[in-house]
């Protein structure tokens, strides 16, 4: 049987999104992040997106560029530094709709999508202010003997997921090679259409040489497209093939203390292409 070709550029990525779109970026923090097509969305004039993520500088670029209306997240942190800068002055100052829940809810909601059912259930939350705060929340009662109340956690359907691994055929097939998938097959799954970007494409029959069984876990029926690009995570970690860029990372965060920081950055790293970019941080592309 033919290998479905699914190779497209981080362009051609941006080029199946519109704006509104409900947006699922995996990785963790300022962890194996799809980066490479963070940065081409940011050069693009989409806007309004709801991003539900387990947030790092994908929420915060993206909340300071002015493409989002929503962030539904279980954190947003770029690890080494708690609290992503960028996203709390937009959280701060009102310019965008925070649903902040607690990680496993959000992986419950993840799981509900790609389950295709309505909710599920969960203790978590209960005794605390978040259905209060957060109205869409809502709770169920057992429908058993115990009639105990929980609390449903929302499917989270995606229109689109964005997912980096390590690496990936041309068919679509992904494969981890640290220590966590994260939540990237849920994302993925939870989403009618999913990219994934890749450190490498390799030949399918090469895996098996890369890691064990169990770390390919994005299946080709999950994806919709694939791009190569070493070093399209950084500057997040994607170890084994490089750790995360802590200078690079200090250098973005201190954009969030003025616009003329902002604005330099942005001229010098985002608003020039890929390889442009890869060459001013040292990654080689």
């Amino acid at each position: 049987m033919a290998v479905p070709d699914k190779r497209m550029t981080e362009a051609d990525v941006v080029g199946e999104l519109c704006s509104g779109m409900t947006i699922g970026v995996g990785g963790w923090g300022s962890r194996r992040k799809p980066m490479s097509i963070i940065r081409e969305l940011l050069r693009s004039d989409i806007d309004d997106l709801t991003i539900v993520t387990y947030g790092g500088p994908d929420a915060g670029l993206l909340c300071r560029a002015g493409k989002v209306a929503k962030v539904v997240s279980g954190f947003v942190s770029l690890d080494t530094i708690p609290l992503e800068p960028h996203y709390r002055v937009a959280r701060q100052s009102g310019s965008i709709k925070a649903s902040e829940w607690d990680e496993g809810m959000l992986l419950l909601g993840l799981q509900a999508a790609a389950w295709r059912m309505p909710f599920l259930p969960t203790r978590a939350g209960l005794g605390s202010d978040l259905p209060v705060i957060q109205p869409d929340l809502r709770t169920v009662t057992s429908p058993y003997d115990d009639g105990e109340e929980l609390l449903a956690v929302p499917a989270l359907k995606l229109d689109v997921a964005l997912i980096h691994m390590h690496r990936a055929d041309r068919g679509g097939n992904g494969q981890f090679l640290n220590s966590d998938l994260y939540m990237d097959d849920l994302m993925a799954m939870a989403a009618d259409r999913c990219f994934m970007s890749c450190e490498q494409l390799i030949d399918t029959t090469e895996f098996p040489r890369h890691g064990t069984f169990h770390t390919q876990r994005i299946s080709r029926l999950m994806t919709t497209g694939v791009v190569e690009r070493r070093g399209g995570a950084h500057f997040t970690e994607c170890p084994p093939d490089y750790g995360r860029d802590e200078a690079f990372q200090r250098e973005y965060a201190a954009t969030a203390k003025s616009d003329e920081a902002w604005d330099a950055f942005k001229t010098k790293y985002l608003d020039v292409s890929e390889e442009d970019y890869q060459r001013l941080v040292g990654v080689a592309s």
